[in-house]
């Protein structure tokens, strides 16, 4: 990760929390939202991480599903009766309200809802104070609701499944930016999120720039591949790339990329 990322990304009182910086002019997320959530998975792997894509999760709108950001985690554990209702929102104080207020700009809000489905992890209010804020989006691993007003908002949002219920219903929020697991997944406040109409990944912050170059250099060769492939040529030989399709790759690069 670059030194002017690493700015907006501190150390205070927990291990490897994030804090706040400016975060969106970084090059490094917008050549991580241009590669494809697939395209980054695959490095990763080569980098041997395997268990990076959040899964089950679909954009509310794959128009507008593109994003990149690292995260600002939310934990949500089962909800209790006494504890619980709608009342807790009057104050400044309930962590969910504090999430939408604090979660830095260029960031991503990635939320533990433990899988559940049973209450929104949250709405188009929520969403649209989000975007008007600057986040980059917001994910979780149980459901958002208002699911019209969210595409209104323009916020790239990701979920499992629409879910109608208050977020009292099922859902008490307990932790602010700490490790949490969303979708079978461990992020750590600072992961860069990326989402894209294929879903979710999460990338260790200190790999970003190196995925974020690998990342790029793969499109570039798939977009060679395509045009072969479009031609008739079959993918034996051609992709995974050899020397020799390396070294056309090179060529076709070097032509100016002529179609």
């Amino acid at each position: 990760m670059s030194s002017k990322i690493l700015d907006g990304l501190q150390l205070a009182g927990r291990a490897n929390s994030f804090v706040s910086g400016d975060l969106t002019e970084s090059n490094v997320f917008a050549r991580l939202t241009e590669s494809g959530t697939s395209t980054i998975a695959n490095v990763l792997l080569t980098l041997g991480f395997r268990n990076v894509c959040l899964r089950g999760l679909t954009p509310i709108d794959p128009d507008r599903g593109r994003m990149a950001g690292p995260a600002y985690t939310l934990r949500f554990i089962p909800a209790r009766e006494d504890l619980d209702h709608l009342e807790n929102y009057d104050s400044d104080d309930n962590l969910h309200r504090r999430a939408i207020e604090e979660c830095p700009a260029g960031a991503v809000l990635v939320i533990d809802a433990g899988g559940s489905r049973q209450a929104s992890s949250a709405g188009d209010l929520m969403a649209a104070r989000l975007k008007a804020r600057g986040v980059a989006g917001m994910v979780t691993d149980g459901g958002f609701r208002d699911q019209a007003g969210i595409r209104q908002s323009g916020l790239p949002a990701f979920h499992a499944d629409p879910a109608t219920p208050s977020t009292v219903v099922a859902l008490h929020p307990i932790e602010l930016n700490v490790a949490i697991g969303c979708a079978g997944v461990p992020v750590y406040p600072g992961d860069i999120i990326v989402g894209d109409a294929d879903g979710v990944v999460a990338i260790p912050a200190h790999l970003s720039d190196q995925v974020a170059a690998a990342a790029s250099a793969a499109e570039e060769y798939e977009e060679f591949v395509g045009r072969e492939v479009s031609r008739g040529r079959s993918l034996l030989g051609l992709f995974p790339a050899t020397a020799e399709s390396r070294k056309e790759f090179e060529a076709w690069v070097a032509a100016g990329k002529p179609r």
